[in-house]
Parts: C-alpha cells; structure tokens; sequence
C-alpha cells in the first residue's frame, strides 16, 4: 500500500464535513450491548433536564474573544434538582455510583455549546474542601458517537469512560492541549520535541483511517504531554466521535487532510522520511491488532450491530465505498456493502489482516 503521507497537497483539501449530522437513535441490539458490558446505567440527571433553562450568556475566553460555549442559568427549583442529581452522575461516572464521596463535591457553572451536533452541556465540579474542579459532558444518545466512543475503547491506547440512560449519553472530560492551541502556541516551543511529535501524528493519522473515525481537525483532538527520561512523550487523543463512520469523502478520516492541521503535516514531511513514515504506520496497525485480539469477541459483537444500523446516507455509503476501492485498487472487495458498519470491517480487513496473522488464537473474521 502507498504511504499515506505521499503525493499530498496537505491544508489544500477544501471538502468539509456536513455542518449538520442527523442524530441517530440507539437501536435494541446496541442497547442490549450496552447494558450487557455496564454502559447503560439509571442517571439521576437527564439530557432533557438540563434543557430546562431560563436563559444563557455568552462566554469568552481569556482573550475576550467569543467561543461556541454559553453560560446557561435556571430558575431555583430546577438549579437546586440539578446541583443534587449532576454530583450524582458524577459520581457514577467517576467512582462507579459510590455516593458516600459527594457531600463536599459541588456544582459550579453549566456551560451549553451550540456548534457541536450533539450539543453538549458541559458541567463543572467543585470540591468544596480544595476547590479542585473537573469537567463532564452531557449530551444526546447518538449512535455513531456511541460506536466511535467504543472503537477508541477498544482499539486505541486510550480507555474511555462514558454511560447512556435511554437518550443521555455522559462521557468524562478527556485531559490535554487542545489540537489549535497546542499549534499556535507550543508547536514551535524550544521544548517541543518534533520528531516525536511527528511520529504521533502519523499513528494518529493512522488510527483515525482504520475505524473510519472523522473530522479530527485540530479542535476535535488534545496533545497530551508526559515527561520521559530525557525528554518528552507526546500523544494525540480524539475528542469528539460525532463523525465516526458517517461522511461519503475518504480524505476526511485521515487527518492529514483538514487545513487546520498543515501546520502538523508540514512538520511530519520536515522530519521524518517515507521509510520512517511506512514504519509508524504499521507499528501502530500492529499495536491495534493486539487490542483487538484481547477484546476480540467484544468487538465481533459492536461490529455485528454496527453493521445492521443505520448511521450514514446511502449516498454517502454509496461514495465512500467507491472512493476505498480506488485507494486500494480493488472494487471487488468492497461491492457488496450496504452499510458504513460493514465497509469498517472491510477497511479493518485491509489495514489489520497482515498484523492478524501474528495473533494465531484470534479467530476475527471481517467478512462474516
């Protein structure tokens, strides 16, 4: 296969993602999934609840510039309902229900974001005794997200905590520099290390194509930093799943792409060469491989589901499908999909295949 990174125009792709995603609804064989492996679970706080409000402010950030964010408020009958019942989402989300660790925790602002598709809230907790804070979201129960969120789980080096009740999906905040701040402000920092950076934005890259995960323009990722023995490590963390699996254009599941992360693709193309490209792309195809030999029957069943929903247009299955057989070169292998859950386990079927034959106990089969 081409090295990705090859024969590219990066920051020149002026295909966008569709501004507007239809939510899809959680069907019975995902819900059963979900109550099976304990992410659908009775919250004390509902989506719907946290519509209720009078009215909201704009935020800004420290620059006094506007953000997507707004301050909401509620009457106090409501505000005194959700003060006590968002501690206990998240203490759910945090501590598996343990109540007993509540009392000194508090809320302290509600924030509603208007530009995301699932337009989020994003709640602020306090605690009381330190004034130590954290963030979770609430947000509507979509299942393309839900199949993005559990893909990462199972598939990255990252382990995500979220739960569903009926239409309310919680997730914890996920820590780190947000993908544009990062570029703007430490990318070009005497003591950022490059070359590592580069590596990661490769397997970033990489991870993103093979579950078909898009949109990962520099908002919709963190950089998360941690000291190593004589510098630093860097990894790249997907934020938001809203388009896992949903757009027709292949060119938006690979990050490389977006305008928004030229400054990153440049950096990739000034250090490292197309052997050292080649070789991260198949390290982090091998590293996948393994998680999904570890989770392997888990992730034959959210595939199975997967591919009996419906979570994309047939225009933008119908587009997608012809697009993957022109970058393969081979149209056979992908005729027969109707859905975007089976063209996942095709494209997992092209990238992984090589990487499965090193795992012998794993009985995976894309194809079934």
């Amino acid at each position: 296969m081409n090295n990705l990174f090859e024969n590219s125009i990066p920051g020149e792709h002026t295909d966008k993602p569709s501004r507007k995603k239809p939510i899809f609804p959680v069907n019975p064989d995902l819900r059963e999934y979900l109550v099976k492996y304990g992410r659908e679970v009775k919250l004390p706080a509902s989506y719907q609840d946290l519509q209720r409000f009078t009215y909201t402010v704009p935020l800004k950030d420290k620059f006094g510039k506007d953000t997507a964010w707004e301050k909401v408020s509620y009457d106090l009958k409501e505000w005194a309902f959700l003060k006590e019942n968002l501690v206990r989402n998240y203490a759910i989300l945090k501590t598996e229900g343990d109540m007993s660790f509540i009392d000194h925790l508090d809320v302290a602002g509600i924030d509603f974001c208007y530009f995301g598709n699932s337009q989020p809230f994003r709640i602020r907790i306090v605690n009381k005794f330190n004034e130590n804070y954290d963030h979770y979201y609430i947000k509507q129960a979509d299942a393309s997200r839900i199949y993005g969120l559990e893909l990462e789980h199972l598939l990255s080096p990252n382990r995500i905590s979220y739960f569903t009740d009926k239409t309310t999906l919680i997730e914890e905040h996920i820590p780190g520099i947000p993908g544009d701040i990062f570029i703007n402000d430490y990318l070009n920092a005497p003591s950022t290390n490059q070359v590592r950076l580069a590596k990661e934005f490769v397997k970033f890259n990489e991870r993103c194509f093979v579950h078909l995960l898009g949109d990962m323009r520099a908002y919709n990722f963190v950089v998360n930093i941690t000291p190593d023995i004589e510098d630093y490590q860097c990894r790249i963390r997907a934020i938001d799943f809203d388009q896992q699996s949903y757009e027709g254009r292949k060119n938006l599941y690979l990050p490389q792409f977006f305008k928004e992360n030229k400054p990153l693709v440049d950096m990739v193309i000034k250090h490292l060469n197309n052997k050292s490209i080649a070789q991260y792309q198949a390290e982090e195809r091998t590293l996948m491989t393994f998680r999904l030999a570890s989770s392997r029957y888990r992730m034959k069943e959210i595939l199975d589901i997967m591919t009996g929903d419906t979570i994309s247009k047939p225009e933008k299955i119908e587009q997608l499908k012809q697009e993957l057989a022109a970058h393969y070169g081979n149209t056979s292998v992908f005729s027969k999909a109707k859905t975007m859950g089976q063209l996942v386990k095709i494209q997992m079927k092209q990238l992984l295949s090589k990487s499965l034959k090193l795992v012998p106990k794993t009985k995976i089969r894309f194809d079934d």
